[in-house]
């Protein structure tokens, strides 16, 4: 078994951090996924030729193939996701912990909590998005290899 030594505070919070931020994405894919399965989709149209939300496939049908997103939209969505991952969702300097993303607009009243209860939504949050990983993962990967989705089938 190899064993390094080199391990230090910064390395933790560095992989931390990178481990909160997969999860939290890992959340909200999921999440999308289960909902644009069970037919649940924006009403309108995605672009000015008529092609509405309803028509855009699930999973990685959204991004390859017949009824995918126009390219447009695509760039767009990436556009949106590189101006959080530079302007907003930034680890605040002199924040309570790695991860705390909590700026102007948003605290949720976090101050408000004791000690204890801010460990344990801390704790709730990192399991849930291992879970939420490993859920989304698994929710491709059974797509690719053509099997149907049980908890999402056709509703």
């Amino acid at each position: 078994m190899l064993i390094k030594n080199d391990a230090d505070q910064e390395r933790f919070d560095r992989l931390r951090y990178v481990e909160l931020k997969h999860g939290r994405i890992a959340q909200l894919a999921f999440l999308g996924n289960i909902i644009t399965r069970a037919g649940i989709h924006l009403p309108g149209d995605i672009d000015y030729s008529g092609t509405s939300f309803d028509s855009i496939g699930n999973g990685w049908a959204a991004i390859s193939g017949p009824n995918a997103i126009p390219q447009a939209g695509l760039f767009q969505i990436l556009a949106f996701v590189g101006f959080l991952e530079l302007f907003v969702m930034k680890d605040i300097t002199g924040g309570e912990f790695v991860g705390d993303f909590r700026n102007d607009f948003i605290d949720f009243g976090w101050d408000s909590f004791d000690e204890e209860t801010k460990l344990q939504k801390r704790a709730i949050e990192l399991n849930n998005g291992r879970a939420a990983q490993f859920g989304i993962l698994g929710l491709m990967m059974h797509e690719q290899l053509g099997g149907s989705i049980p908890i999402v089938g056709d509703m």
